[in-house]
Parts: C-alpha cells; structure tokens; sequence
C-alpha cells in the first residue's frame, strides 16, 4: 500500500507531458511529501473532452457506523472491477495523479522509509499514478460537520522485484506514455484495466531511504 508519494515537477512540465493547455492548468503546491488527506493536483477529462488539472484531496472517505471515517488512498486491482465502493468511479471517472517518487517503510521503530522513483535524465522524472475520483459529501470527522470534497485514490498491484525488497505486497499502477494516459482516461473499462502491470524494475531505482517522510533530494 502506498500512502506516501510527492510531487515536485514544475507546472510546465506536467502540461507538457499531460497535454494540457495553459488556461486548464492551475497552479498547485509543489509538495515533497504528500500524505492521505492532503490536497493534490490531479488531471481528468473535462466535460468537453479536454484534459484538466484539478486539485483534490488524496483518499476516498470509508463511513463506518459508530466510528471516525477513514480515508482509503490505494484501491486493489484485483477489487475494481467487483467492489461496490470502488466499481462506478473506475467505469466513469479514472483519472492521472502527477508525481515524482513514492515511498515504502521497511521495519519498525523507527522505520526506514524508501523512496523509489524512475530512471531517467531527471532526479526525479514524471510519472503518473492510474487513478479514480469521485465527489464525497458527508463528514470527516466522527459528528463532524459535512463537506463537499472531490477525492482521489490510485490502483495497487503485485509489486516487481524491486518494490517488493521493501514491500511484497502491492506496488501502484504507473503510466508514463501518451497511449497509456489516454486509454485510462477514455478508453472502455476493459481497456484501461489492461494497463494495470508491474512497472519493469530495472527502469525504477530507489533514490533516498532514511528515517525522515519527505523525499529531501527530490528537487
């Protein structure tokens, strides 16, 4: 499960690589660290067939009767396509969440949090997370007052043999091509689903692991 990524490409970059135009695309916190909850830049189809960056807050809110709600970041990709909570924004509104690395813990007290990005010319070069959104309307807190929200999650899968060194359950769903994108974003369901693979090892490095939750040398 991934519940830690950052994001800190420049705004040109993204439109460039996203094919987004100037005027749909708004100025976002460049973050080297991102957290459940926290607000994130992602890119959808628009109403009119053009793609857009919005700004969302990262995890789908699970209620849960008698308790706080909790925020749900990952979505497995063997549960998309079955589970009720995750199957109507997976067949209608997939989207790509932008970002430059993501990270795993390994051990406990303190845990050593590996950060794993792409090769590339770049320290960090950009990629996306295959991701799914929906609006949410309710509260956030237990007996809290009831907000509107656009949220996001991302796709897990198997993880390749480097991810798993650290985590051998799940790795997410990155996508770095023209193709790629706009076949999750447009395709049919059964299309955008063929996307869901382990992103090949020996194109992924792990670029920092230490105690700290911030990518430090992601600039």
């Amino acid at each position: 499960m991934c519940n830690l990524y950052s994001m800190t490409r420049p705004r040109d970059e993204v439109g460039k690589l996203f094919k987004i135009s100037d005027n749909r695309l708004p100025l976002f916190e460049w973050a080297d660290a991102i957290f459940p909850g926290r607000t994130a830049p992602v890119i959808r189809q628009a109403d009119d067939g053009d793609r857009e960056l919005v700004n969302m807050s990262w995890g789908f809110v699970l209620l849960i009767e008698g308790k706080s709600p909790s925020r749900v970041t990952n979505v497995r990709d063997d549960k998309i396509r079955t589970s009720s909570f995750w199957r109507s924004s997976f067949e209608e509104r997939r989207c790509l969440v932008p970002a430059s690395s993501f990270s795993e813990p390994k051990g406990l007290k303190p845990a050593i949090w590996n950060w794993f990005a792409l090769k590339g010319n770049e320290p960090r070069p950009l990629f996306a997370f295959a991701g799914i959104w929906r609006k949410y309307k309710g509260p956030l807190k237990k007996e809290g007052e009831p907000v509107e929200l656009e949220v996001f999650a991302f796709m897990t899968t198997t993880p390749n043999a480097l991810v798993a060194t650290i985590n051998h359950e799940r790795m997410p769903v990155i996508l770095t091509k023209e193709e790629e994108f706009a076949k999750w974003l447009t395709g049919p369901p059964s299309e955008a689903h063929s996307l869901v693979k382990q992103y090949p090892p020996d194109e992924m490095r792990i670029v920092q692991a230490g105690k700290e939750k911030l990518d430090k040398l992601a600039a």
